[in-house]
């Protein structure tokens, strides 16, 4: 076997900024990330989760706010810069579900689902852009769902979120990766995390179900960030062995 002591991490020195990382998928995104030698800059609403999560990590910088305001993606990519000197990745991972009939789902429903779900993902976007284009490298991902490739009932207005941040993923990866930039989306099925309660779903029998682990998802990113220079994974659709639905 070949001697890999001496081996860096995949990720070592590269600095990843990660939306919604307070729980589920985002906390477990952060912490593969930075068991693969990133520095990590964490957003939540969140605050206490948010920095204890940051606690349990190496160089780990913990930005409460809403990642739909441009002001906590200002202030995530300065804190990335200052502390860290640079941006290499953003995994645009904040989001909201909602279970009702189109008929019960009202514009507040609308404002909210957009602003949380696609919102977020074009303000953290920009935020980091003028650092990816100067390098002339970096990795953004969309964490989107498999309700982005097929419409489910009762998801509407989830529907359409998570629609348009696979139309707007897939629009960024054919505008950026001429200046060495890669844009990842990632569609994956039900993730046991709080998240996927509702529509029928308690804690037990998400927990009791065949959904995939946050730890098991998180490992697809990780994947689609730690690609050789001249490969890029511009979509992904991960689904657990179940059932589908």
């Amino acid at each position: 076997m070949p001697d890999t002591t001496n081996v860096p991490a995949p990720l070592h020195g590269k600095v990843a900024i990660i939306t919604g990382a307070s729980s589920g998928l985002g906390r477990s995104t952060a912490a593969a990330l930075s068991t693969a030698g990133a520095y990590t800059v964490l957003i939540a609403r969140r605050a206490e989760p948010l920095q204890q999560l940051a606690q349990t990590l190496h160089n780990s910088v913990p930005i409460p706010g809403d990642a739909a305001d441009p002001a906590t993606a200002q202030q995530a990519c300065e804190a990335a810069l200052r502390t860290f000197g640079g941006i290499d990745i953003l995994v645009n991972n904040a989001g909201i579900g909602n279970y009702k009939t189109f008929a019960e789902t009202t514009l507040q429903d609308f404002d909210t689902m957009m602003h949380t779900n696609v919102r977020s993902g074009f303000v953290f976007s920009q935020a980091v852009l003028p650092t990816l284009l100067q390098q002339r490298s970096g990795n953004i991902v969309f964490v989107s769902s498999v309700a982005g490739l097929v419409g489910v009932s009762n998801e509407s207005i989830y529907c359409a979120s998570k629609f348009a941040q696979v139309g707007f993923g897939q629009a960024l990866a054919e505008e950026l990766h001429p200046y060495g930039i890669k844009v990842t989306v990632l569609c994956p099925g039900g993730i046991k995390t709080e998240f996927a309660v509702g529509n029928g779903r308690t804690e037990q029998s998400v927990q009791d179900s065949t959904m995939m682990n946050p730890d098991d998802t998180a490992a697809s990113i990780l994947f689609a960030v730690t690609q050789p220079a001249n490969v890029r994974v511009t979509q992904m659709t991960v689904r657990h062995m179940g059932k589908q639905k």
